[in-house]
């Protein structure tokens, strides 16, 4: 082997150790204080989960899943992510390219004349190859970035299709609820009806006061008020869904009533510590986490000298056909530009990299904290809703008992007309409140799930697709 050859090839092993080496820190998740239970949770904390279950097996509702596989498909907050994912697809792929050398080529004509010579037109054609030679892994902490980026915004995505879910879900359990309500009120304005007709004919058979009547009218006033409130309500909320739908305002179809949906008697919320890898907005939050820990890399190699190989081939001629056939010009050469002064911008550099890593870890540990949080008030809340409802759901019907006693005293000359009216305001007020409640029950249902990360392990394709379940 001759000399110079051997040179080649221990500065080409030479520069292969080289760019193997990666300065900076690598990452590590910081760690986190996990509670070893769910704060006012009732079972001990078991493996199994809520959000281990597909959204379709938590919504027993036909009309509502289709609703969701409608949003899934057109709504605006799903596009919108699915198209800041392929930016941060192609920024991604923009700093892999570094990676590679740069190949351009260029041409040109030039005609002039020297003092007393002739007039001469010049043709060229070049090839120009440059290339970073990635000695302390700049480029490879860039990469890592842009990397972490993208995972980021696709863990965002995933993220907005569970918020998706969840408020398709719950604005349709509101619709419901509103449609109990408006329910109860035509009902109750119908035996307001009623009692006011028979105290308008007692009043016409003298066997009643104006008193009455009058108080009896001012009931089914103050009761078919509600009504028409509601059915503004109910096209509110209708607007409010076609608009997560992605569509024009229209009806929505219905499917069970608010007292058919299904509520499971007990939540597995599963090990606190599995938050860390079930919810989107976490494992997105830890990828903004890793692309601040590669800018500390690249700060950290910035400091360090860059080699540069350029190279370029092509020809020069007087004519066009002369360039591909006469003699050919081509040179390679290297550089490198080590940093020298630089006024302690470099060094400030790092030192505001350093910062952002501080801040994303700060906003990671915070956004864990704030799962646990979420977790153990939706959980409470679910508990407490039940117990709250059971005794509502009593108080309801004692309620429609004593309407029907204290019809049948009055109609036996042994109670008066305010004992009828407070009867019937009580219990329009309690069925009221029963169909509140268990519109929170529902909501906070899926609260829950959203918050335990409910479909995490579903793919794309089921999160999106009916026909892929």
């Amino acid at each position: 082997m001759t000399p110079i050859l051997n040179r080649s090839a221990w500065l080409v092993v030479l520069l292969a150790l080289l760019a193997g080496c990666t300065v900076g820190p690598d990452y590590q998740r910081p760690p986190v204080a996990a509670p070893e239970q769910i704060h006012g949770q009732a079972a001990k904390a078991e493996a199994a989960s809520l959000a281990d279950r597909a959204w379709w097996e938590i919504f027993d509702d036909a009309s509502l899943k289709a609703l969701i596989d409608e949003a899934l498909r057109n709504g605006y907050d799903i596009r919108l992510a699915g198209w800041r994912v392929e930016e941060a697809r192609a920024i991604a792929g923009i700093s892999q390219s570094q990676r590679w050398p740069a190949v351009q080529a260029g041409g040109g004509w030039s005609r002039g004349q020297a003092p007393g010579g002739p007039t001469d037109g010049l043709y060229d054609v070049n090839l120009g190859v440059s290339w970073e030679i990635d000695l302390w892994g700049r480029i490879r902490r860039l990469n890592e970035s842009a990397r972490a980026q993208y995972l980021a915004t696709e863990e965002a995505r995933r993220g907005v299709l569970l918020s998706l879910v969840s408020d398709v879900a719950t604005s349709y359990f509101q619709l419901r609820e509103l449609d109990l309500e408006l329910e109860i009120a035509r009902r109750s304005a119908a035996a307001f009806r009623e009692t006011h007709d028979l105290f308008d004919r007692r009043l016409e058979a003298g066997i009643a006061s104006g008193l009455e009547t009058a108080s009896a009218n001012a009931s089914l006033a103050s009761t078919a008020a509600e009504i028409p409130d509601l059915e503004r309500l109910i096209l509110a909320q209708e607007n409010r869904l076609s608009f997560l739908l992605g569509r024009n305002p229209g009806p929505i179809p219905r499917g069970n009533p608010l007292d058919d949906q299904l509520l499971p008697p007990e939540i597995p919320a599963g090990l606190p510590s599995d938050l860390l890898q079930r919810r989107p907005d976490l494992r997105a939050a830890e990828q903004q986490l890793v692309a601040a820990n590669a800018e500390v890399g690249v700060a950290v190699a910035n400091r360090f000298p860059r080699l540069d190989l350029t190279g370029a081939f092509g020809g020069v001629a007087t004519e066009v056909a002369d360039l591909f056939s006469g003699g050919k010009a081509w040179s390679i050469g290297g550089g490198l530009l080590t940093p020298v002064f630089q006024g302690k911008r470099l060094a400030e550099e790092r030192r505001a990299a350093e910062a952002r890593w501080e801040q994303a870890k700060v906003q990671y540990e915070a956004s864990v904290n704030n799962a646990f949080v979420e977790v153990s008030t939706a959980l409470a809340a679910y508990q407490k809703l039940a117990e709250m409802e059971a005794e509502q759901a009593r108080a309801a019907a004692s309620y429609r008992e004593a309407v029907r006693l204290s019809n049948d005293r009055y109609l036996s000359g042994l109670a008066d007309y305010l004992d009828v009216l407070q009867a019937q305001q009580q219990q329009f007020t309690a069925e009221s409140s029963l169909a509140r409640t268990r519109f929170d029950r529902l909501a906070s249902l899926v609260q829950l799930y959203k918050a335990l990360g409910g479909g995490w392990r579903l793919s794309d394709q089921e999160w999106s697709t009916a026909e892929a379940r």
